[in-house]
């Protein structure tokens, strides 16, 4: 087929054997590869009206996506093909036109590779989020592995598709074998300076197979709670609940410690305190809290308690605990209890507030309380009868 294509081009350029040879190359070059780019177009086009399930959908996706990238393939590949019909170029110039076309073409398929991939993944971690689970341990997991691999395998694509582009350049080539020949101290240098960047690498790969943190996982850093929000190559993106972000550096979740709070399940125990004065009626307060919790749609049903966990001269610290189905409806279940619990101890029993008291106890026991001349200056007491001011009775009466 292709020298039946070279075959006609060559039966066409004898038409036009009245131009210079070389305008008639450039001529006929430039118009081989505008029919590529819109053969391209066509095909792309008839692709995406094709009906069907969702596996042809996923492949319009990707069709559609490549639609640049494709009307280039064709229109390189076209050009490639018309080449050896271009009589008019040198053979030098012949060469640098079929390596430049081969660098072009190298860079968009590689491109092009990186596209399908994403995509693919794309609608896989779609597929993942779309189901009705809010606390599946695998979904997370299968949504960090793929979004960090995926992070790994487009920067190594990226890599391979440069290097084997330039590789086709006599000149670089040979420069690319004489720098691995006496690459000692030069690789040692380049080691060092991207340490930081290979310790991250390396720290990203272990992320996606130890699974320390995943997607969503809710961490404590800097006293802040997180969510992971992305997982790059070299980065981790955290989610504060106030909108802020943390940049921080992959490898810091395996060289330092932190709290996960969501490691297992995304279920979690909240803790309310309470300090009560010791006249505080603890089986009526226990049935107010029982009452709240049962009536509250944070309450997940499964963990509910109240203790006295501690007493000093003052007060009694009674201890609230309730579980939930994620942090954030703890964080609510417990503000929703202390607001209400507060609520019913005002009105139903103001004597459990917490109260400070002072006695005036006597110097000696069985001893009078504390007389008036024991204090500096003396407490001149008015006497029975006496008068204190319009409106007042008189002491004693």
């Amino acid at each position: 087929m292709s020298q039946h294509f070279v075959s006609t081009l060559f039966a066409i350029r004898s038409y036009f054997t009245w131009l210079p040879p070389s305008i008639v190359s450039i001529l006929m070059l430039v118009i081989v590869g505008i029919l590529g780019f819109y053969c391209g177009n066509l095909v792309v086009a008839l692709i995406l009206r094709v009906p069907g399930s969702r596996s042809v959908a996923l492949i319009r996706t990707i069709v559609s996506a490549l639609r640049r990238p494709a009307k280039l393939l064709t229109s390189l590949l076209a050009m490639l093909a018309a080449l050896p019909a271009a009589t008019g170029f040198t053979y030098e110039s012949e060469q640098d036109i079929k390596l430049f076309l081969l660098f072009v073409l190298v860079l968009t398929f590689g491109f092009s590779m990186i596209i399908v991939f994403r995509h693919m993944t794309e609608a896989y971690l779609n597929r993942l989020s779309s189901k009705d689970e809010t606390d599946d341990i695998m979904i997370r997991t299968h949504q960090t592995q793929i979004r960090v691999l995926r992070r790994l395998t487009e920067i190594m694509v990226g890599i391979i598709t440069v290097a084997s582009a330039l590789m086709l350049f006599p000149s670089v080539k040979q420069y690319g074998v004489s720098l691995f020949a006496s690459a000692g101290a030069a690789s040692l240098i380049v080691g060092l300076s991207a340490r930081g960047l290979l310790t991250n690498l390396i720290a990203g790969v272990q992320i996606a197979i130890t699974q320390p943190i995943r997607m969503e996982d809710l961490v404590i850093i800097n006293g802040d709670w997180c969510w992971v929000e992305e997982i790059n190559a070299t980065y981790v993106v955290l989610r504060v609940w106030d909108w802020r972000r943390h940049i921080v550096p992959i490898s810091y979740f395996l060289e330092n410690q932190f709290e996960n709070w969501t490691h297992n399940s995304a279920a979690i125990i909240g803790v309310v305190f309470l300090w009560l004065d010791y006249q505080a009626p603890m089986d009526r307060i226990r049935e107010m809290l029982n009452e709240i919790i049962r009536t509250s749609p944070l309450w997940d049903g499964k963990v509910f308690d109240v203790q006295v966990s501690d007493c000093n001269a003052q007060v009694m610290a009674v201890r609230i605990i309730a579980s939930a189905r994620n942090a954030l409806q703890s964080w609510d279940l417990r503000c929703d209890i202390r607001e209400k619990i507060i609520a019913r101890i005002k009105e139903e029993c103001p004597e459990s507030l917490p109260r400070t008291r002072f006695a005036m106890m006597p110097p000696k026991p069985g001893s009078e309380g504390l007389a008036d001349d024991w204090f500096s200056p003396p407490i001149e007491r008015p006497g029975p009868g006496s008068y204190m001011g319009p409106g007042t009775p008189p002491l004693g009466k």
